[in-house]
């Protein structure tokens, strides 16, 4: 069962809580209980990925879906491999890139659309979500064709890179690509404003696809454990320190989800670019938003990240207990391609924009006996045109089985919630 993080009399079902994506209060929903795994960690070695998949999202999921049914669920979800590689003197790249849309989002938009398809019957349902990027492709992806799905996914004009760009707007059929003349944090605001409209919510049903829904956010704690057993199977499971590239803060928010459900990662390290409302908080004690900045690492572009809240009811809303178990850094745009460079030049591997910000933030925090690990969340070939100026290769130099024969279709609207409600009212 799940709670309002507004309102903690709630009690909604996991098929209501995805269904809903927000609470009808406007709050985040949060499992009612989190429970701790420890069988799952004594065993994990001998366990397969789907099998971790399963036993994690039946923990939240209980009886509401049928056993056989979840089982084929996650399998369709955890169907790619998660590799472990050795960059350097005890640090590791874990690479959560290798799904079909070559970023860290497969996995969650996997889960929810084929967890929404198997409740789905007659009923029309809009998934609304706003995207910086990588988002935007593996919802795209995950949705495509889906029975009764419409998916409307805005974007950024000038703020994704080419690449995610036409991974989002060349799919058709039930996926609307709509972007606005604003930044990420603008359109993140219209799907708020979307879910707190009681009088569209009574007339269209929506639901969200960004990591406020628990059906995208909570499969993310599957990797960690998958982590953990390889890291288990060379032996380098004690004194772990993790850094995860950080922007909306839902998949550091499920690394210390799994700390709870007992993983014990000695350091987890969000780190950000220059967007760095949550390192000058834990700084400071000020939570304090400042203008969103464009960088190359654009799916961090975000100044108030919306999973945070989540982050402070796992440690009961104490500053002291929070700052205590969650470092942050925050790391330029000089550094971050300082380090592309020198990492490819000593080593030959490629690291994104993303990747190469949680290289930096975990170097700073690793001391000699520590073993350290950064993810790697998106494929460097979806930032390209950077990557290939960083490094001064060609763009052809990148491989993929990736290719967009089918042109772009684009709707627009002004950054303006009236426009966006007419949008949502047309394809209904």
């Amino acid at each position: 069962m799940f709670t309002s993080l507004n309102n903690s009399s709630v009690n909604d079902t996991f098929k209501n809580s995805i269904f809903n994506g927000l609470s009808i209060d406007g709050g985040l929903y949060f499992p009612k209980k989190i429970k701790a795994l420890d069988e799952l960690i004594q065993n994990i070695k001998g366990l397969s990925n789907q099998e971790i998949g399963f036993l994690i999202m039946k923990s939240f999921i209980n009886s509401e879906i049928p056993d056989k049914e979840l089982i084929k669920i996650i399998d369709q979800t955890i169907n790619f491999d998660f590799p472990l590689k050795q960059i350097q003197n005890n640090i590791f790249s874990f690479e959560l890139f290798h799904g079909p849309t070559l970023a860290f989002k497969d996995v969650g938009a996997s889960f929810l659309a084929n967890s929404l398809e198997y409740y789905t019957k007659d009923k029309v349902l809009n998934i609304l979500v706003a995207t910086s990027g990588d988002t935007g492709a593996a919802v795209a992806n995950s949705f495509f064709n889906k029975k009764n799905i419409n998916v409307i996914i805005l974007f950024p004009k000038n703020k994704v890179s080419s690449f995610q760009q036409k991974q989002i707007t060349t799919k058709g059929n039930n996926i609307y690509a709509v972007e606005l003349p604003a930044d990420f944090d603008a359109c993140q605001n219209l799907v708020k404003q979307a879910f707190n409209d009681k009088k569209l919510r009574k007339k269209i049903n929506i639901s969200s696809a960004n990591s406020i829904n628990v059906g995208r956010w909570l499969p993310q704690i599957i990797y960690y454990f998958i982590l953990y057993k390889q890291l288990k199977k060379i032996n380098k499971e004690k004194e772990v320190c993790i850094s995860i590239p950080s922007g909306n803060f839902g998949n550091i928010c499920a690394g210390l989800m799994s700390k709870k459900m007992g993983l014990n990662f000695k350091k987890i390290i969000a780190s950000t670019n220059i967007n760095d409302t949550i390192p000058r908080y834990l700084s400071s004690g000020i939570f304090d938003p400042k203008q969103t900045k464009r960088t190359i690492s654009n799916a961090m572009d975000v100044s108030i990240p919306n999973n945070f809240p989540r982050i402070e009811k796992i440690y009961d809303d104490n500053f002291k207990s929070l700052s205590k178990n969650l470092i942050s850094e925050m790391v330029d745009e000089f550094q971050t391609k300082e380090e592309i460079k020198k990492i490819f030049n000593s080593t030959k591997y490629i690291l994104d924009p993303h990747g190469a910000v949680g290289l930096v933030g975990l170097k700073r925090n690793l001391q000699g006996n520590e073993t350290g690990v950064f993810f790697e969340t998106a494929h460097p070939i979806k930032f390209m045109d950077s990557i290939s100026e960083i490094l001064k290769i060609r763009k052809n130099f990148f491989k993929t089985n990736l290719n967009f024969n089918n042109k772009e279709i684009i709707h627009k609207i002004n950054n303006d919630y009236t426009n966006l409600v007419d949008f949502i009212n047309s394809i209904n």
